[in-house]
């Protein structure tokens, strides 16, 4: 069902609705942004004050780029930056850079990650598509 601009209105409800390609990344994404972070958080931690090298900076910034192709489009994404390659930071810095990453991606989880008739479920297109055309959420599903 469409509305008079052409857009789809048989979102079940949901306010917001993202793709299987973007949840695909950020799955690809997530687990190795967790471990990056909880590595240089120790890192910070014996020296704060101490540059990061631009090897650590490189492997960084690929994974912060690969969230940034979904996160800058989200209200958040306006605060997201990799980290600078040429200055390089300090350990305290990249903390405070990649946390706000993380806040960003948990507000991702909670916009499009919903709890449905049992199960949780990533609010995507091709899914509320598949709902529409088997009459709903199937429990078997998530």
């Amino acid at each position: 069902m469409t509305d008079s601009d052409g857009a789809d209105v048989n979102n079940f409800g949901f306010e917001y609705i993202t793709t299987a390609a973007v949840v695909s990344t950020y799955q690809a994404g997530i687990g190795i942004f967790e471990s990056l972070l909880k590595e240089i958080k120790e890192l910070s931690r014996k020296k704060p004050d101490a540059t990061i090298s631009a090897s650590k900076v490189k492997i960084i910034n690929r994974v912060l780029a690969d969230l940034l192709t979904f996160l800058k489009s989200e209200p958040e994404g306006k605060y997201l930056e990799v980290l600078d390659d040429e200055a390089l930071p300090q350990m305290s810095d990249a903390v405070l850079i990649m946390v706000q990453f993380q806040s960003a991606i948990q507000s991702f989880k909670v916009r499009y990650n919903r709890y449905v008739d049992g199960s949780n479920y990533w609010i995507t297109k091709e899914l509320l598509a598949e709902w529409a055309s088997n009459g709903g959420p199937d429990d078997d599903e998530g």
